[in-house]
């Protein structure tokens, strides 16, 4: 009888929903034993209702369709059902013909009689129907109940649930629809249905079903004769059915196709069951079904001779998986694992060294290399190995791992105990004084580990794991980092060739930095070049290029990125699973501990806890530490990519909108607080009405010790979240942040970034009709061309924006704009008019209560009465202003108004007085890394040199001088400078004359 035909209908009655179940009348039934659902998308999409068979339009109301099913009882969010209709370039009515085709699709389904509906919600749409309204459904069901069997050791009954999981695919997933965007999806969910075909020809030739099976595995292979598993299957099937040729020449028809279309040979686990064939291992042969027995074991050597065995078998266990030939990897850290594994046997000390690393890092290929290399002079007595992740992604149990072990060191499948303690108590004695090396790949917890380790130092262990574990005891622990560009470019020329590599050495480098150096991921582009000669890396990195495909890109046969990425994020708490996601919002390159916090609103004291299972997982990073003593958290392009394909599924629209405008409100509050400690207060800077998001205050006050030079090492994440908050909408904190970051480009001198983040933040707020931000945002940009000494097209910015602070009544924007349009009339020479402005801006800072701002316009105006020869008058100026920046504690300002005293004292001729005082001003401008100040006053320094006939000391002033002012693209100031050195060296050589 064949497997199918075993199905029996009461064995799945329970299983599926009762209205689902074959009935002999039914015309739905599909031969998988389960009618057909209301929606189906295991193969062409296809409805149906009470009345029949219900019309979907094909291409548009089809890819919506399947999109909707695809995620049942979830949000779909309107601009993800554009992007899966027009991969490139939606045309502007695009959500208008979304709306059309859900409207149409509400009818069809309405007048099919189908029991569901399409919701809308505010950013999107939602299929509302029960959980059992689709194949896709019922069968992820199924295969969840089958594994839960077969773990359960009820291996018939996990058969009965895969088969009609299996009968319910009639083809590709949604062949026909026509959305590259869901092609990648449907491709995924259909290497779900051949891992779900391989699961059940396993269990049923462990029924030993052997014979029954040999026809269905044939066609299997036939149509994918590269999946080794399928074709280890079918050896397996061919050699239980007394077929010993027929099954060597099934491996040797792989080995010619494999090496013929991508160069490879078979992998080791296909080449040993080859050999087991070959020989006749008795390990092939079919275990009896063993009766259950009492928990309580029989001793090793008792058990042993009741059946009639060795008492004491010698065995010497080979299980190590395959080295391999193009293995690249930091000489250094590979001695190191040796000599961890090695050192101190001698001594009785056991060695377990772990070798820790993200997704795809390379640690299990790493730990097998050095297995190998230590194996024949180190460990002669055997190998054992265990994945301990097992085939599934299911966390391996210790009593499976000893129960393998057991067998391999020769130990009766009937002689081994029940009890985990007891199988670990013979273990232990059987690797007593012997030589072994244990290698346990992909370790998920301490306790998985520690009834593995030999009880004496004669044996060695290597373990691997995506986790910390640090509750091992005794252990040498060894991080692995992504390889170097030439480590990458050295990889990839083993495996498709280093000639090729060399003739396209920058698009390997490019490839290499696409995909953070991750092994894994070279390798899968390695197999994809080598198994397309024709295709240039560059063109590659095209394909690669595209963020939305470039996971599908990544993976090739039974390699997948997206795979060995799913084991480390399915094994996270939901809660953990969606700060990863939302993580992957924020852009850069490191992240600080308190993100986290602002991306869910957790007040918690200590967010940097928020992280930690995230880097316990290795999907973060710790790559440095912060001005307030906490870790920075770096987060690989591969992970972010991963990370931000799941965010839709993981977190709604709105959520998602929340998170950001937190993050980007966390860079306000401390971007704002960091003025505050330099400037004194909230003074010269216009506010508006954006949320903050307050990290905890132990922090802020610890990580803002030095504000300026917080902004400094923030500076990319900050411009980041400008950007971000324009792209997001939300404009007030767009314009806010970037007119608070000037405190920063106006300190250190980046006109170039000043520029940048203030064209995003304009263009926000035009957009939005924000007019107080468009003025802040104005009334910036006068200044900074002000900065550059690009006085005429200062006037217009500066004009506008008083307009609007006039015409809403702001009074700390109007005095901006007058002391800046002051500082015009006086560059043509009306001082004046000049003094007029600043009389006016004086008064408006007064009104405002902003006394930076006064004393700011208070050293300006001192400089014109300096001009004047109106010194007490100046005097007065500068004592009151630099009163106020002492009280305010205001350094910078401070350091203006001192500036402007050694220029009174240059005026008066104290040239030695003036000299004390500028290089007093000098140092405090250093101290603070008040890069435009020190230019400034280096050129003084310059000209009381001059004064002074000090001809190379002034030179060297002004050039200094002239260096910074070219690096803040000052060009006026350039010019001015240059000049002086023209004068005084003209000066020299007319005095030498």
């Amino acid at each position: 009888m064949s497997s199918a035909a075993q199905l029996r209908e009461p064995d799945l009655a329970w299983r599926v929903p009762q209205k689902w179940v074959y009935m002999a009348a039914s015309a739905e039934y599909d031969g998988s034993g389960v009618t057909a659902a209301p929606f189906r998308v295991l193969g062409p999409l296809e409805v149906s209702g009470e009345l029949g068979a219900v019309y979907v339009a094909p291409g548009r109301q089809e890819i919506v369709l399947g999109a909707l099913v695809l995620e049942l009882n979830r949000v779909v969010e309107t601009t993800y059902l554009v992007d899966v209709i027009w991969d490139h370039d939606p045309p502007k009515t695009a959500r208008t013909q979304v709306q059309i085709c859900v409207s149409r699709l509400r009818k069809a389904l309405a007048d099919g009689g189908v029991d569901a509906t399409i919701e809308t919600r505010a950013h999107g749409y939602v299929l509302r129907a029960p959980e059992d309204a689709t194949d896709l459904g019922n069968f992820r069901r199924l295969v969840a109940e089958a594994h839960a069997l077969a773990r359960d050791g009820l291996k018939v009954h996990a058969v009965d649930a895969l088969r009609p999981a299996i009968g319910l695919w009639r083809g590709r997933c949604l062949a026909g629809v026509p959305s590259e965007f869901l092609a990648g999806t449907a491709a995924q969910l259909d290497e779900s249905r051949l891992e779900a075909v391989e699961t059940c020809m396993r269990l049923e030739l462990e029924l030993g079903r052997h014979e029954q099976l040999v026809g269905e595995l044939q066609q299997l292979v036939a149509s994918h004769p590269l999946r080794e598993r399928l074709r280890g299957h079918l050896m397996v099937a061919l050699y239980r059915s007394g077929r010993q040729a027929e099954a060597l020449d099934a491996y040797h028809q792989g080995r010619a196709m494999l090496s013929e279309e991508l160069g490879l040979d078979p992998g080791r686990e296909l080449r040993d069951l080859a050999q087991a064939i070959l020989t006749d291992d008795a390990d092939l042969a079919l275990a009896e079904p063993a009766e259950p027995r009492s928990l309580v074991a029989t001793p090793l050597s008792e058990a042993v001779q009741e059946r009639g065995a060795d008492p004491n078998p010698v065995v010497t266990p080979r299980q190590l998986p395959a080295d391999i030939g193009d293995f690249v990897a930091d000489d250094v850290i590979v001695s190191a694992v040796c000599d961890a594994v090695t050192e101190g046997r001698e001594k009785g000390q056991l060695n377990v060294v772990l070798v820790l690393g993200g997704p795809g890092v390379g640690k299990s290929t790493l730990a097998r290399h050095v297995a190998h290399r230590l194996a024949t002079e180190y460990f002669p007595d055997g190998q054992l190995y265990c994945d301990l992740r097992g085939p599934d992604g299911q966390p391996v149990s210790p009593a499976q791992a000893l129960g393998r072990f057991l067998r391999a060191l020769g130990v009766p499948g009937q002689a081994i105990p029940d009890a985990l303690d007891e199988r670990a108590e013979m273990y232990r004695s059987l690797l007593a004084d012997r030589r072994i090396l244990v290698l346990l790949d992909d370790a998920v917890s301490e306790s998985q580990v520690m009834p593995l380790l030999p009880g004496t130092g004669s044996s060695g262990v290597l373990v691997t794991s995506r986790g910390q574990l640090t509750a091992l005891p005794g252990t040498r622990r060894f991080d692995l980092e992504p390889l170097s560009p030439e480590q990458g470019v050295q990889l990839l020329g083993r495996i498709i060739g280093e000639r090729r590599v060399e003739s396209e050495r920058e698009a390997a480098r490019a490839l290499i930095r696409l995909v953070g150096g991750l092994p894994l991921a070279l390798r899968i582009i390695g197999a994809r070049l080598a198994a397309r000669p024709h295709w240039s890396l560059i063109s590659m990195w095209h394909r690669l290029e595209n963020e939305h495909r470039r996971l599908d890109e990544l993976a090739y046969g039974e390699l997948s990125i997206r795979a060995s990425l799913s084991l480390s994020y399915d094994g996270l708490a939901a809660a953990d699973r969606r700060l990863l996601c939302l993580i992957s919002l924020a852009e850069g390159t490191e992240i600080p501990s308190w993100l986290g916090a602002a991306l869910i609103d957790d007040r918690t004291p200590n967010p940097a806890d928020l992280l930690e299972p995230l880097i316990d997982r290795r999907l973060l990073d710790i790559t440095a530490m912060d001005q307030g003593g906490e870790f920075r958290c770096g987060l690989s392009q591969m992970v972010r990519t991963f990370a931000h394909e799941r965010l839709p599924a993981e977190i709604p629209e709105a959520e998602r909108t929340g998170a950001v405008r937190r993050m980007v409100g966390g860079w306000m509050a401390l971007a704002e607080r960091a003025h505050k400690e330099i400037y004194g207060g909230a003074y010269t800077i216009v506010t508006g009405r954006a949320e903050r998001w307050y990290p905890p205050e132990d922090y802020v006050r610890r990580c803002l010790r030095d504000p300026l030079g917080w902004l400094e090492s923030e500076q990319t994440n900050l411009l980041n979240a400008v950007e971000l908050a324009a792209r997001s909408g939300l404009d007030e904190l767009c314009w806010e942040l970037a007119t608070t970051l000037v405190t920063l480009f106006e300190a250190r001198g980046y006109p170039e970034l000043w520029e940048r983040t203030h064209q995003v933040a304009l263009t926000a707020v035009q957009e939005a009709g924000n007019e107080r931000g468009q003025a802040a945002v104005l009334g910036s940009l006068g200044t900074l061309h002000l900065h550059r000494g690009e006085h005429e097209a200062a006037g217009p910015y500066l004009s506008a924006a008083l307009e609007i602070f006039e015409r809403i009544g702001e009074l700390r924007g109007q005095a901006l704009c007058l002391r800046d349009l002051a500082r015009i009339e006086r560059h043509h020479g009306d001082d004046d008019r000049a003094l007029a402005l600043y009389e006016s801006a004086e008064r408006n800072f007064v009104r405002a209560q902003d006394v930076i701002g006064r004393a700011h316009v208070l050293g300006e105006m001192a400089h014109i009465t300096m001009r004047r020869a109106d010194f007490a008058r100046t005097r007065s100026y500068l004592d009151e202003a630099l009163g106020i920046c002492r009280s305010a504690g205001f350094d910078r300002g401070q350091a203006l108004a001192l500036r402007r005293l050694g220029q009174m004292l240059m005026y008066q001729q104290q040239y030695e007085a003036a000299e004390r005082t500028l290089l007093e001003v000098l140092a405090m401008v250093r101290a603070s890394g008040d890069l435009v100040g020190a230019g400034y006053v280096l050129h003084d320094l310059g000209r009381v040199n001059a004064h002074l006939r000090r001809v190379g000391q002034a030179v060297e002033y002004y050039s200094q001088a002239a260096r910074i002012r070219e690096r803040i693209l000052d060009h006026s100031g350039v010019a001015a400078v240059r000049a002086d050195i023209v004068a005084i060296l003209g000066r020299r050589r007319t005095s030498v004359g």
